[in-house]
This record gives structure tokens, sequence and C-alpha cells, in this order.
């Protein structure tokens, strides 16, 4: 059978997908909002107990349609262990229409263009992408690891190589003060990015050691309130410009769910967030005792 150590995270979209653990943790688990993976030490699985588990699979759930490669980031794998992964999902797994993973630009960078390439072509087909922020003031203070130039880059290579994107963004990390310029820098790195698939979540604080204001290292920020958090969203979209992302912000940290096309629907979601933003008492505002990361 499938044995998943605890806690498991994954994307909203992959609520009916397979989870197959084939790393533990994450490699770089130094971000300061995410407290997914503190307590668990990084570490990849024996490849021989993964292929087990897809064997199994392939034996009991032979109708698994979506597969999800966990924990934090399962493509720090070489194409070396993730290729024979990707080979038997797709042998044992006959109806199976896609594999996806949680990708970082350090994994990325780390692989040079034809490995990339192998692994897109072994079927792994989706990488959520945490972008986070373009301005590199808040990434430095983030501990993301990365520029904004750097993650761009690392994005487009994964697309050059056959890769869909779902780039996501955090709302609030700069706090009021950094709030318009976070957001525009951000709408400017997705612009640059222009993947598939674009989320925004909105920060919330967890317990954590230590703690994202402490990490942050300004005496002034603190968290968004509801008007500010959809103010920032409203100018991360007043400020996108490339078209064809689907842009959603559905996510259960969110205030306000949209979703739509850009550029086509960007007013129709301006004009929502206005309306809100006029109505604090809106229907369409999702109550704090509501939100979960």
């Amino acid at each position: 059978m499938i044995e998943l150590e605890p806690p498991v995270y994954r994307p909203p979209s992959e609520a009916r997908s397979l989870i197959l653990q084939a790393t533990i943790g994450c490699s770089h688990n130094q971000c300061a909002f995410c407290v997914a993976y503190q307590e668990k030490r990084f570490r990849a699985r024996p490849l021989k107990d993964i292929l087990r588990e897809i064997d199994w699979a392939g034996e009991h759930l032979p109708d698994t349609r979506r597969v999800f490669l966990a924990d934090g980031d399962a493509f720090v794998l070489s194409p070396d262990r993730l290729v024979p992964v990707l080979e038997r999902l797709r042998r044992r797994l006959p109806r199976l229409e896609r594999i996806s993973a949680y990708a970082s630009p350090q994994n990325i960078g780390k692989k040079k263009d034809d490995e990339l390439r192998r692994i897109r072509r072994a079927g792994l087909e989706l990488l959520y992408y945490g972008l986070e922020s373009g301005d590199d003031e808040v990434l430095r203070r983030i501990r993301k690891g990365a520029t904004s130039k750097q993650m761009v880059e690392a994005a487009r290579r994964a697309q050059e190589a056959g890769f869909d994107l779902s780039v996501t963004v955090i709302l609030g990390l700069a706090g009021p003060q950094g709030s318009r310029r976070h957001a525009e820098a951000t709408a400017r790195a997705l612009d640059a990015i222009s993947p598939r698939w674009a989320a925004a979540l909105t920060l919330m604080l967890a317990p954590r050691r230590p703690s994202y204001p402490e990490v942050y290292g300004d005496p002034d920020w603190r968290e968004l309130d509801t008007r500010e958090a959809l103010g920032e969203c409203r100018t991360l979209l007043a400020n996108m410009h490339a078209d064809g992302i689907t842009f959603r912000s559905n996510h259960a940290s969110n205030y306000l769910a949209l979703k739509g096309e850009l550029q086509r629907d960007r007013q129709a979601l301006l004009d929502l967030i206005d309306r809100v933003l006029d109505d604090p008492d809106s229907p369409y505002l999702r109550p704090d005792y509501l939100r979960a990361l």
C-alpha cells in the first residue's frame, strides 16, 4: 500500500489526485512564511519503495487519472531518480492523464536544459512554482533563496522545456508600507514568466520558529487587513499585462475568490474587487473564521 509521512500538503487543484511521496520535506525549508515542513528532515525516499507503491496503485487504483509527487519539491531529484518513477507511473496506470509536482528556482536551476527535457518527455507535465514576490527586497527578507531575475529565468527555462507552470504569489508579504511595491514588482515578474496559471494566496501567520515578523525584520511590518489585502490584489491585477494567463485567488486563505482569464476578464475582476471594497458586508467576502492555510 501507499505510505505517507504526515503532514502532507498538496495544491488545491490536486484534491482528487493520488499523492505519492517521492521526497520527504523540503530541501530549502527556509522560507519565512512556510510552516509546512519545519518538523521534517529532508530526504529522498528509496526508489524501490516508490516503485513498489506505484505497482500497488496499478493493481488497486488502476483508474487513477492524476498523480501529485510530494513533498515540498520532488523536482529536486535527479533525472536518474525521477525518470524511472515517471515511466513506472505511465506503465502501471493506463488511464493516467497528468503528473505534477512542486518545483523551486533552485532545483530547476541545477538541471541542464537536456535534463529538463528528459524529465518532461518521461511524463512530468505540471510544475507548481512559488514565485511569492517579484520584489527583490521582499524575496531577501523572506529567505526565498533567489532573486526575481533568477526566479523568472528558472521559470522560463522550465516552460521552454515543455512544462506547464502554475505560479503562486502571496499577498501581504511586505505589509501595508511595502504593499504597492510588492504588488507592482510581482505583476512585472508574472508578465515576464507569462505562465499558463497564476494564483494569489494571502499571508496567514501560523506558529513557527522563528516567526515571520522576526525573520522579515521590519519593526513597522504588520499583517494586512481585509481592505488592504483586497487593494493589493487589485494593484497586482491592474499591473498585469500578459495575455492568456488563467488567474485565481480561490485558495482558502483569501478574502475574495476570483477566477478569470487575463486579459479577457481583467476588468470584470477589478470591478468585482471595487464592488466588494465599497460594501464591507458583501456576501462575496470570506469571513476570517472560514480562512485557512
